[in-house]
């Protein structure tokens, strides 16, 4: 069985009603949904199990039944069917990449032409085009968002520098050098940047040629955005995405809610009940995304999110969601990254010494800071400033961010029942 690329056009679909809207996404989950019955031992497992025929799905409420696929479903998944759990329809010698999330998670590289052609959109939608100069200063290493923006923006006709994270020195050089005129990363690490010319003496506005920044990935960035624009003149833009699914949802001019991508299905349901939500209230943004290469059939990002029912004043008929509200679970977006309690468990279990354990997340300024709090088991250890060395390092591997500090408190400071990972940052 082949799966059919879709003919319309994504400047067709951007205009049509939310009816005929509905009814495409139907009939494209319809095909999907065979397909990766088919191709998917996963899936079809997952039918299965929930007592769905691949038959009787003609649209996204025939999946109700369908259990919500998790990032901890991933896990065991890939564990017990590696390299990709069963999910990917791709022999994996054909893959271009293979991408390594915390998990481990073995994402494949997206080869449905529907990706690419929603990733596509979403970069022209936000403004990028023929004639920019973007740096791309999301990690190269491993994850996939560094390659997966390199790449959109690239179909668009956008020259990228691929910056990756860091080196600040340096991107203040390369942006001056090559008069960039976009960046696109995370809202602090931005002012990072920001601040670092300014230190080098540098004018923004004078001596820099930049008009755009797409500055997300963190909840808290409005106030940056806020300042990026008022004081520098630079206009801001934000988008929606996970590593599994990739991009999904951008803002547009109007800056009121972020449009969802064509060819993308959302669920915001009830993170209780599992049903959806009404209007004016929040759930959890899940995600079918028609992407036959990885197809991810009702995935929970577990980001907590709400309807935007009203028209878009940019005049496209796309759905909206707002900006993102919290998160369920235990995992904590953290630098643009989640962290996992998981991750930490994996990396403390190699120190006997450590009884008990919590991560804190607070905010300095326009940065995360990530401290770990750590109660030994021999209060009376002396050689902690080793052993605190040791702890970041395994750590920071884990997670893929930098601890800022391991703190050893006295027993009874870290509560027995407490949240492995603690956020208390402050809007």
């Amino acid at each position: 069985m082949q799966f059919k690329e879709s003919s319309e056009s994504i400047e067709k679909l951007t205009g049509i009603s939310q009816t005929e809207r509905k009814k495409y996404l139907d009939g494209r989950l319809k095909e999907l949904v065979a397909y990766a019955c088919e191709k998917s031992t996963a899936t079809a497992q997952r039918m299965k199990e929930a007592g769905i025929n691949a038959s009787d799905v003609n649209g996204i409420e025939d999946l109700a039944g369908l259990p919500v696929l998790r990032k901890d479903d991933l896990i065991d998944l890939y564990k017990a069917n590696p390299p990709f759990g069963g999910l990917s329809t791709v022999p994996t010698h054909e893959l271009e990449r293979i991408y390594v999330s915390p998990g481990p998670i073995f994402d494949p590289y997206h080869k449905s032409a529907t990706f690419w052609k929603w990733m596509s959109q979403i970069m022209k939608e936000i403004g990028f085009g023929s004639g920019d100069i973007v740096l791309n200063a999301w990690s190269y290493h491993m994850v996939p968002a560094g390659l997966m923006v390199d790449e959109a923006l690239r179909r668009v006709g956008a020259t990228v520098v691929p910056t990756g994270t860091g080196n600040t020195d340096l991107q203040v050089q390369v942006m001056k050098q090559l008069q960039a005129t976009g960046f696109f990363g995370a809202a602090s690490f931005f002012m990072n940047i920001v601040n670092k010319a300014e230190e080098m003496g540098y004018d923004i506005v004078k001596d820099f040629d930049l008009r755009l920044a797409c500055i997300g990935g963190e909840m808290g960035g409005g106030p940056i955005r806020k300042l990026v624009e008022e004081k520098y003149g630079i206009a801001t833009r934000d988008v929606y995405g996970t590593g599994d699914v990739g991009l999904m949802a951008f803002e547009c001019s109007k800056r009121e809610g972020l449009h969802i991508a064509e060819e993308v299905i959302v669920e915001i349901l009830n993170p209780s009940t599992g049903e959806p939500v009404k209007e004016n209230e929040t759930g959890e943004l899940v995600i079918t995304a028609i992407d036959e290469s990885y197809p991810l059939l009702r995935f929970g990002t577990g980001d907590l999110v709400g309807w935007i029912n009203e028209p878009c004043p940019c005049g496209r008929t796309s759905l909206r969601i707002t900006h993102i509200l919290g998160r369920t679970g235990e995992a904590v977006r953290t630098r643009g990254m989640l962290i996992h309690p998981r991750q930490l468990q994996r990396a403390l279990t190699q120190f006997t010494e450590v009884a008990r354990y919590q991560a804190i997340v607070t905010r300095k300024g326009y940065r995360d800071m990530l401290t770990l709090k750590v109660e030994l088991s021999d209060a009376s250890s002396k050689d902690t400033e080793n052993l605190g060395k040791a702890i970041s390092t395994k750590v920071t591997e884990a997670i893929r961010i930098k601890l800022d500090s391991v703190e050893f408190v006295q027993k009874g400071v870290i509560a027995e029942d407490c949240k492995p990972i603690s956020d208390e940052r402050q809007y």
